[in-house]
């Protein structure tokens, strides 16, 4: 379920808050590949299922870059921010790679705000903790600490 808040003050509420998990995406072959083609990494272990078949996973994987850009879209699964004038993504903080995500495996973000600080212009900045699960896997796919300004 999505958190929807309105205005930085909400926001500011937010601090330490659990937003709990988005549902499962599932990654295919297709999106593998034209994340290859958009940024021209085009390595076998994404891209070349035959030979992949044989190598270290088993079968393609995403590319950590691919899956740590679904944070975007799966973020907005977690939540809703209105009454803003404008949000930005201000950077990362930390990002590791612990698992590899199998094409054909299912993927969901949890994610937790760290803190909420005031910045100049009206603006609060928000530090999260996300992290990227694989359905049935001990590990992570990704974890990272990211950071957002909204202003009013």
């Amino acid at each position: 379920m999505t958190v929807q808040v309105n205005g930085l003050a909400e926001v500011r509420a937010l601090a330490g808050a659990d937003l709990g998990h988005t549902g499962w995406m599932e990654i295919t072959q297709d999106r593998v590949n034209q994340f290859a083609e958009a940024t021209d990494d085009h390595q076998w272990i994404h891209t070349d299922p035959e030979k992949a078949a044989t190598g270290p996973f088993g079968t393609t994987i995403a590319h950590g870059y691919l899956t740590l850009s679904l944070l975007i879209p799966l973020f907005g699964e977690l939540l809703a921010i209105g009454g803003v004038r404008m949000s930005v993504n201000y950077g990362l903080e930390k990002v590791r790679f612990p698992a590899p995500v199998p094409v054909g495996a299912k993927i969901r973000l949890a994610g937790t705000v760290v803190a909420v600080d005031e910045v100049p212009g009206d603006g609060v900045q928000m530090t999260l903790d996300f992290t990227i699960e694989i359905d049935g896997s001990a590990k992570p796919a990704c974890v990272a600490r990211a950071v957002y300004r909204h202003y009013a």
